[in-house]
């Protein structure tokens, strides 16, 4: 775990303001006994994760894809190459959604706005990226970095409830 005690805290506000305002059907199914803490997510988000990132185009139509997603203090950070679309989308238009779902019952989704990275974060980022993959991801071309500034976040695991399987 890279977050600090602050850091958690902000996620947990994160996390309860985003289920207080969320629709009754999300609620009826992502229940608080299925709903992770800040520390249980940050426990169970392996880096990387395969995230699910959405982006627009200029004509206002939905992009999905895949990136390595790496939860670090509190926000998703992950790379493209620089003069990719989705890079290209997300510095013209930066509200996006991701989401992370590696099983039936688990998974975490955001709403919230990409930032490029540059100085001191950026830095750290592509310090993390050697020590995770061993190689340096400039040697594979312009690489982008993002961190996505969520504004609404949930996460739930169904094996944490008693309750057994979702709704029908």
């Amino acid at each position: 775990m890279r977050e600090t005690a602050e850091e958690l805290a902000t996620l947990q506000r994160l996390l309860d303001d985003s289920f207080a305002g969320a629709s009754e059907h999300l609620r009826s199914i992502m229940t608080p006994p299925r709903r992770l803490t800040a520390a249980a997510l940050v426990e169970q988000l392996p880096s990387p994760a395969v995230l699910n990132l959405a982006t627009v185009t200029g004509r206002g139509e939905p992009r999905i894809s895949a990136v390595d997603g790496h939860f670090i203090h509190g926000h998703w950070y992950f790379t493209t190459e620089a003069n990719s679309p989705k890079a290209r989308q997300l510095v013209a238009r930066p509200a996006t959604s991701a989401s992370y779902t590696p099983r039936d019952g688990f998974g975490a989704f955001c709403h919230g706005r990409a930032v490029l990275l540059d100085g001191a974060e950026r830095q750290m980022l592509h310090d993390h990226f050697v020590a995770t993959y061993h190689a340096d991801p400039e040697d594979l071309g312009t690489i982008a970095y993002f961190r996505i500034d969520a504004h609404w976040l949930v996460a739930f695991d169904f094996s944490q409830s008693p309750e057994g399987e979702p709704p029908e």
